[in-house]
């Protein structure tokens, strides 16, 4: 997580060598940073670097969306492995290793590469496919009904109800 000192939430918060903010005390509880990527590489960048490693090992031939499909639902099994059985895990992963993390970073890196490459195999561009479903779900999902709630959009009651 690239974060510079004015991003800190106090004076007296400290950014750890490995990028983690660790912060300072505010009464009883403590304030949180929401995380952030780096901007870069951007999912282009991923996409393009993804279709030179597959086209130099001649793996276009088994990159079908079907064959891509079935590959990231293993990958998502994989990733999932690391959660199960272990209960609710916190924001920020405290409690786990550092190869405990390095693992989750790889098996997400692996779903991620698998989604992009499969999205280019089906011709969607999917930076713009999320700006769209993220505006669909403001409509579904208003702030002033859902606030606080976990219910589907389909059990919200209209206000004029």
């Amino acid at each position: 997580m690239l974060i510079s000192s004015s991003d800190l939430v106090h004076k007296s918060d400290t950014v750890a060598a490995n990028g983690e903010v660790q912060l300072a005390r505010n009464g009883d509880h403590k304030q949180a940073l929401r995380f952030t990527f780096s901007a870069e590489p951007t999912i282009e960048d991923i996409r393009r670097m993804q279709a030179e490693f597959t086209d130099e090992r001649d793996w276009n031939q088994f990159h079908q969306p079907r064959n891509l499909l079935l590959a990231m639902v293993g990958e998502v099994g994989e990733l999932s492995e690391l959660f199960q059985w272990r209960g609710e895990v916190a924001e920020g992963l405290p409690d786990w290793t550092e190869p405990q993390r390095e693992h989750l970073a790889q098996e997400l890196s692996d779903v991620l590469i698998y989604l992009i490459e499969l999205a280019e195999k089906c011709h969607i561009d999917l930076p713009q496919a999320v700006l769209r479903k993220m505006a669909l779900n403001r409509m579904k999902y208003p702030a002033s009904k859902v606030h606080g709630s976990a219910k589907k959009y389909t059990e919200y009651k209209d206000s004029s109800e």
